[in-house]
């Protein structure tokens, strides 16, 4: 289930996320235990005698532990992090079995992972510009009309801008989802980014939008002046609407690993980001990387994709990443 709250403030990091119904918590475990399977299977193949009846806790178990863990880039920190907590857990409760420890171990990934839970805020006095940025390929276009989708099944209003003026394809593909969600696309044959988005906007007050989906072209880190570029995007939003973009959200593809992490902090510190939407966990091995954004650089997590399905975007639960992931 989607929800989004409503606030005329600037949304807080640590915000609770979505609350899952009984109904529909079975058929989201079981997505997202699917979508995870590759990297459960990674860590399965290290963790599976650890976890054992029987086997005994010692130094060698917790290095074959932290190997694992980094197999799965959990990343140095976060498995540091992971291993000082369970070690404590275990002199504190005196479990020498590692059997005992998997449950624990899932409680402690829940515990670093609880402050990347956020939901997207609405602001009360509509539109609300939702600017969405990453590299080529990472999904921004597919996220944009995943989310448009339910936004619309919420009973929100939605215009989506396109703003990646670089490539053609892209203005059609987001046209293509605009036309599938019978939602007006804001795009131009000619003009940069930042015109696009001045337009959205001026459209979605003009027409009474409640949310607006801006789309921008891909781009790496290192590349300066597009970087700059997104800058411009993010100045003019806010002359065309005061407070605009409310918010930044940076799409990440679960494949590019401890890479990922650097194009959250490269990002982050260009823009200053409100949330991250993680893609294509279903078809990497890398899943332990949204434990590296929480112990480096805590990012709110938005969103997750694990799989190609509308029903595949769901809002992130630590709680439930955890078990899918350690279970």
């Amino acid at each position: 289930m989607f929800s989004f709250f409503r606030s005329r403030s600037r949304p807080e990091p640590t915000s609770p996320a979505p609350s899952v119904t009984a109904a529909d918590a079975p058929s989201v475990m079981q997505r997202l235990r699917a979508g995870l399977a590759r990297t459960r299977e990674r860590l399965g193949a290290s963790l599976g005698n650890l976890f054992l009846a029987g086997s005994r806790v010692d130094e060698t178990w917790y290095e074959q532990l932290e190997e694992a863990l980094l197999m799965a880039d959990v990343g140095v920190a976060a498995s540091q992090r992971l291993l000082r907590g369970l070690r404590e857990t275990a002199r504190r409760e005196q479990i020498g079995d590692g059997a005992a420890l998997r449950l624990r171990l899932v409680d402690q990934l829940t515990d670093l992972l609880r402050p990347l839970e956020r939901t997207i805020t609405l602001q009360d006095a509509p539109p609300t510009v939702i600017l969405f940025v990453g590299v080529n390929g990472a999904g921004k276009t597919t996220s944009i009309g995943k989310l448009a989708q339910h936004l619309l099944s919420s009973g929100e209003r939605v215009l989506l801008a396109a703003g990646d003026t670089f490539r053609a394809a892209a203005v059609e593909q987001l046209r293509a989802w605009g036309e599938r969600n019978q939602v007006p696309v804001i795009s131009q044959a000619q003009g940069d980014s930042a015109a696009v988005i001045f337009d959205g906007i001026q459209a979605a007050r003009a027409r009474g939008v409640n949310v607006l989906l801006a789309d921008t072209a891909g781009r790496l880190p290192t590349q300066l002046h597009l970087m700059e570029e997104l800058r411009k995007v993010q100045r003019v939003a806010g002359k065309a609407l005061a407070g605009a973009p409310h918010e930044v959200l940076l799409v990440l593809d679960a494949n590019t690993g401890q890479n990922g992490l650097a194009q959250v902090r490269a990002f982050d510190e260009a823009l200053g980001l409100t949330g991250l939407i993680v893609t294509k966990l279903d078809g990497t091995a890398k899943g332990g990387i949204l434990a590296a954004i929480a112990a480096e650089r805590p990012i709110p997590v938005c969103f997750i994709g694990v799989g190609e399905s509308l029903s595949d975007l769901r809002p992130f639960d630590a709680r439930e990443y955890a078990e899918a992931l350690l279970s």
